[in-house]
């Protein structure tokens, strides 16, 4: 499978705070695509992303015979996104230098024809088939709050002032339930993880138009670095594609 990943520190900000990262487990023909916005300050941010990362890759490649379906794979990602985040809470909680830390958290594990999702925060995962861009994760952020309870808009939340405050985070609660996703890969179709350095940057339909553009892998990726930062860079740019090739379904 293609896959390309990019991040950039943008044009304001000094430090990358995000992580981001591919981790492909042979032996078990299964890959797990990681995206994660840290905050807190930029020691807090830095070591709160590269952290979460670090640890949801150790698990899933120490992943041993005894993990084999579908279920194994979500009871290990849940457990380990849950340990994650007891570790950063008490390291936030002992050490003043990491008060306040916390991590968004998206991870895509492509299982066969299969795609698991967790997700935590307000990074986001996109799937790309045909002609058509569908966003999978739902944002843990004050807007969201706004648009269910019917006070705002969608489109008054891609402007409103407090648009980047978010509700859910790793690492700043005691405990935490990450939001689960499970849904069909096609052939021929692509996966987009993202921070909101990108997605608060480029709408859904410009996304699109990329991602159906006749260019390879590698230049719609550098593409959209280059718009975000094009249009403004205020914050750190993470994007992962994947290229969801032809899929071998097995018939029982």
């Amino acid at each position: 499978m293609e896959y390309e990943i990019r991040s950039d520190t943008g044009r304001k900000r000094t430090v990358n705070e995000d992580e981001a990262a591919v981790f492909v487990h042979s032996e078990k023909q299964t890959i797990l695509a990681v995206v994660a916005d840290g905050m807190g300050g930029h020691k807090g941010g830095d070591y709160a992303s590269a952290t979460a990362v670090r640890m949801i890759g150790e698990q899933f490649m120490s992943a041993d015979r005894d993990v084999v379906s579908e279920q194994d794979w979500v009871d290990l990602l849940y457990d380990t996104v849950v340990d994650i985040n007891q570790f950063l809470f008490t390291t936030a909680q002992e050490d003043v230098t990491y008060k306040g830390m916390g991590t968004t958290l998206d991870l895509a594990l492509i299982l066969d024809n299969q795609c698991i999702v967790f997700h935590v925060g307000d990074s986001r995962i996109y799937q790309v088939t045909g002609k058509a861009i569908r966003q999978i994760t739902k944002d843990h952020s004050f807007v969201n709050v706004l648009i269910d309870s019917g006070e705002i808009t969608e489109q008054e939340a891609e402007v409103h002032p407090q648009r980047n405050w978010i509700m859910k985070a790793v690492g700043s609660e005691k405990s935490i339930v990450p939001d689960r996703y499970s849904f069909p890969l096609l052939a021929h179709s692509f996966l987009l993880l993202c921070t909101d350095g990108l997605s608060n940057k480029i709408e859904k339909e410009t996304m699109l138009d990329i991602m159906l553009h006749e260019s390879s892998l590698a230049e719609k990726a550098d593409k959209f670095i280059e718009l975000a930062n094009h249009r403004g860079g205020e914050d750190n740019i993470t994007v992962i594609l994947l290229a969801i090739p032809e899929i071998e379904v097995t018939h029982v």
